[in-house]
């Protein structure tokens, strides 16, 4: 069971673990109620409203997942959050929760979740994973320039136990990252490819670095995290993370 330490405020959850994660025990997680310089992905931010919402990291010493195939830890965290969203939301009819590749969770074109995974390399091994998590439980108002954020408040029109959240979220984490049982890398990835966001295998229209707007659907995610995308004129491209992104709303996300 995951054992929890409330740090009533700090910078950045991912630094306070990263910092200590050599003396504190796998399945640590570390929450706070007010995290001042939250973290994305490629140094992106995340708004977070103190006390609203979940703001945590979770330490994973030495997961039975060889390096070239480090990216099954993102599907498999994506997977546990959108199974627990899906739960909470399961008497509502809300729009489809999904991960938009490589691991946010949206809900409909709406961003719901955002993660940063931080994993520490021992030779040919992972020595340990610090998983970050911003998820929007009962923020209802967002005052960044964020163009689509939304919150499992918002969706629901009322307001959830943060605890209860937490516990749940964490809890699925750890099964999911145990890699065993129903759990393995392969079905993970089988799952991961079914819950992708606009992974109907319809033509989307996405942004190239340079500009450039292609129209294509997702064909595929490799081991290493490489998205596959089938253009309209029938070929493969194979792009990395921040080498492409989807057009919403007439936004690059």
């Amino acid at each position: 069971m995951p054992r929890y330490l409330l740090v009533r405020e700090t910078d950045s959850t991912n630094t306070y673990v990263k910092t200590l994660a050599s003396t504190l025990p796998t399945g640590t997680v570390v929450y706070t109620h007010c995290q001042t310089a939250g973290r994305g992905q490629k140094g992106n931010s995340w708004e977070a409203e103190p006390g609203m919402n979940l703001t945590f990291s979770m330490l994973i010493k030495r997961p039975e997942v060889p390096v070239k195939q480090q990216f099954v830890i993102s599907e498999a965290v994506a997977l546990a959050i959108v199974d627990v969203v899906r739960e909470e939301l399961a008497d509502i009819s809300a729009p489809r929760v999904a991960v938009k590749w490589p691991n946010d969770i949206y809900c409909g074109d709406s961003k719901l979740c955002g993660l940063l995974i931080e994993n520490s390399l021992d030779s040919a091994d992972i020595e340990h994973c610090v998983i970050g998590v911003g998820l929007n439980v009962n923020q209802v108002t967002f005052v960044s320039d964020a163009p689509n954020p939304t919150s499992m408040s918002l969706i629901a029109d009322r307001r959830f136990p943060l605890d209860d959240v937490l516990h749940k979220v964490c809890e699925r984490i750890e099964q999911y990252c145990g890699f065993t049982g129903d759990f393995t890398p392969g079905h993970l990835h089988s799952r991961y490819t079914d819950a992708l966001y606009r992974g109907d295998g319809k033509i989307y229209p996405f942004a190239l670095p340079d500009g450039t707007t292609v129209n294509a659907a997702i064909a595929d995610v490799l081991p290493d995290g490489m998205l596959i995308l089938r253009h309209d004129d029938g070929t493969l491209h194979q792009y990395a993370f921040k080498q492409v992104k989807h057009i919403i709303n007439n936004v690059s996300l």
